[in-house]
């Protein structure tokens, strides 16, 4: 299990049923590295300003993970973490790599209207 303060997915089918019960998801699928730790930090801060969206991480290297390292948006990710948005179960944006706040800001802001709240 990763080391931070997200909610942690397990399973294929913990990451379905995340996907299914809320709108908005944020997932970082990563390892405790130094690409990965700056994203799960950000997203450590951003939770409480984004009550509307679920934050949570999920290990690469644990083969449960396959929906998203097999995810067609993740093809050619050279770099992880891979981090995905889900709106309303479908996958709306991915990203691989380390990203900043203001990247990050930048799709939740995009991805996910706060009005939803």
């Amino acid at each position: 299990m990763l080391q931070t303060n997200l909610t942690h997915i397990l399973t294929a089918s913990g990451h379905q049923k995340l996907i299914e019960e809320n709108e908005n998801v944020m997932i970082c699928c990563g390892r405790m590295g130094p690409m990965c730790i700056p994203v799960y930090g950000i997203m450590e801060d951003l939770e409480p300003e984004y009550p509307h969206v679920k934050f949570a991480d999920m290990e690469f290297d644990n083969p449960e993970s396959h929906p998203i390292r097999n995810a067609p948006e993740c093809k050619g990710f050279m770099g992880i973490p891979f981090t995905v948005y889900y709106r309303n179960g479908k996958l709306v944006k991915a990203t691989s790599s380390i990203q900043s706040m203001p990247q990050v800001k930048s799709i939740l802001d995009a991805q996910f209207d706060k009005k939803q709240q």
